[in-house]
């Protein structure tokens, strides 16, 4: 029972996992750009809520809610204005340009908010549980966030899908040449994207802070864990980097049940194996459905 229940704590810690990989393999998908600034972004919207909360003295969740609206705009403006020039120069500039923002977002953090841990309080959330049997309790607060990431992604599905921006999403990232030519604006399309990847890295950030402590220099690994998870999925499949996720969620705590010292280092052993033995991810499909 004790291994089951790894199983199904892994499963509500890859439900965090999910949540912060989605913005990271949705700009991917679209742009073919990978942000280091990912995790620094997750860490910055983290310390926005809780401004939020003691400025303003909004309520945990509704500073949640004003802090994904704030950094959706944040992340087309970064787009429009910085990414897109970037792209312009070539591949390897977004790269750089994205580590150079990470470095400028964790010292402006740092003068901010200064080196210290914080937390964000949810309240008797964070404790509460259900007891599915005996052995096995599943918390209220990690259950929300998995049906939350489920959510997102389902909701990004069927934005792809069934919408006209989403549909002109997909033919950027397949071809943005003949999108050019057939009149889509390539400039906003990416600007939506990275406004929607970075909303979705801002809704896991604030969720992170409520589940442990944060500071500054925690995103480098935030940005580590969602990286294996798009990796372990497939590059550019969605729905690959919520598996992916699942599964290194689920190889941390199996790990740490063998032994407490194992549980990180099990996760990425898990990430070298499929980078061994299948090197394209679980359900690769570098596009961005």
């Amino acid at each position: 029972m004790e291994w089951i229940n790894a199983v199904v704590q892994g499963a509500l810690l890859g439900g965090q996992y999910a949540l912060l990989a989605c913005g990271l393999s949705l700009m991917f998908g679209v742009m073919r750009i990978v942000n280091l600034a990912h995790g620094t972004i997750a860490v910055a919207a983290a310390y926005g809520a809780l401004w939020c909360v003691e400025t303003l003295g909004l309520p945990v969740w509704l500073s949640l809610v004003v802090t994904v609206i704030v950094f959706a705009g944040v992340g087309y403006l970064l787009q429009r204005g910085l990414f897109n020039r970037a792209l312009r120069a070539g591949e390897l500039e977004p790269l750089l340009v994205s580590f150079g923002l990470s470095i400028v977002v964790v010292n402006l953090l740092q003068e901010k908010f200064s080196a210290d841990s914080r937390h964000l309080s949810a309240g008797s959330l964070e404790t509460a549980s259900l007891k599915v049997t005996d052995d096995i309790s599943v918390g209220w607060f990690s259950l929300l966030v998995l049906i939350l990431a489920a959510l997102v992604f389902a909701g990004i599905e069927l934005f792809l899908g069934r919408t006209t921006q989403g549909r002109a999403m997909r033919a950027t990232s397949d071809d943005p040449d003949t999108a050019r030519i057939m009149g889509i604006n390539n400039a906003h399309v990416y600007g939506l994207a990275t406004g929607i990847a970075v909303a979705t890295v801002a809704l896991a950030g604030v969720v992170i802070g409520m589940s442990t402590v944060f500071s500054p220099g925690y995103g480098d690994l935030v940005l580590i864990f969602a990286f294996e998870a798009v990796i372990i999925g497939g590059l550019g499949s969605l729905w690959g980097t919520f598996v992916g996720a699942m599964v290194l969620g689920v190889a941390q705590t199996v790990g740490a049940q063998i032994d407490p010292a194992w549980g990180i280092l099990a996760g990425h052993l898990v990430f070298l194996a499929v980078l061994l033995l299948r090197p394209q991810g679980l359900m690769s499909k570098v596009k961005v459905a």
